[in-house]
């Protein structure tokens, strides 16, 4: 998996992660949302300076936001904790953080209403009443967006401050999923702006990392507008080392830069006899 990334031309737009969730601590549940979240900034020219990964607990996770404001990040990405039940309490914590009082927000109520309404029609639950427990998914920070969850019933939750922004999505990755790639759009488009990402991975024949060092060096210093990374996993007749590079950046600029490295790599390889088994795009 990619670490880092290089930016061509325009600078890079630094991304924080919290995943949050006594399941995941437990090992009962495995983070898959958090590497999803990470493909999809790299993805639109951003990078990911940070994940964090810590339990339901609300002082917690308020001292993590805060930390996270305290570094300046464009973005803080939650996910998990938006639900009805006691042990959700990821807003009371955003709230805490933010010394703003958690409120029912009329938006948010609406939304949670409508999405009752139709599972009760759709025979998926018994009632579309307000319980005190679906009402809680509508209590928001105050300053907070709610974000349609078209799959699931909590809205997400987007807040704006002065240089960070704050959005809180479930941890159902269905519904995580669903509000980043829809409802949040718009907000994204204006994040992350027009940026182009490139990459390419390079399968050689070479099986011992010691011996690529040199050569992903000698590329990454003549190109350092693109990061370039080869991954290890074990030793082995079967072994195939890869090389990744990869680089975001202002319309135009991305690919070129890449293809240059990728051209560099090649030469490199040739000369000291490793091969190249494919290229990957």
């Amino acid at each position: 998996m990619l670490t880092s990334q290089v930016s061509v031309g325009i600078p890079t737009i630094g991304i924080e992660i919290l995943g949050i969730g006594n399941e995941i601590l437990l090992g009962d549940v495995q983070d898959t949302n958090t590497h999803w979240l990470c493909r999809q900034v790299t993805g639109r020219g951003g990078r990911v300076r940070r994940v964090t990964i810590v339990g339901d607990e609300p002082a917690v996770i308020a001292a993590e936001i805060k930390a996270a404001l305290g570094r300046r990040p464009a973005a803080i990405f939650t996910s998990g904790g938006l639900g009805p039940t006691d042990d959700d309490l990821t807003l009371a914590a955003v709230a805490a953080a933010l010394s703003v009082p958690l409120e029912e927000n009329a938006e948010a109520l609406a939304l949670v209403a409508a999405r009752y309404t139709e599972l009760a029609e759709q025979g998926y639950v018994a009632s579309a009443e307000l319980s005190p427990e679906r009402r809680k998914m509508a209590r928001l920070p105050r300053g907070a967006v709610p974000l349609a969850n078209r799959v699931g019933t909590a809205p997400g939750v987007l807040l704006r401050l002065s240089e960070t922004a704050i959005v809180c999505l479930p941890g159902v990755p269905a519904e995580l999923k669903h509000i980043f790639s829809v409802s949040l759009e718009s907000f994204l488009i204006e994040l992350f702006g027009q940026r182009d990402f490139a990459a390419v991975t390079v399968v050689t024949d070479s099986g011992d990392e010691s011996v690529l060092a040199p050569i992903v060096r000698a590329v990454a210093a003549a190109h350092p507008n693109v990061y370039v990374k080869s991954r290890a996993t074990h030793f082995g007749s079967g072994v195939k080392l890869r090389v990744t590079l990869s680089a975001s950046g202002a319309v135009g600029l991305a690919q070129p830069a890449v293809d240059a490295a990728l051209d560099h790599l090649q030469r490199e390889l040739a000369g000291v006899g490793i091969g190249v088994e494919s290229i990957e795009k």
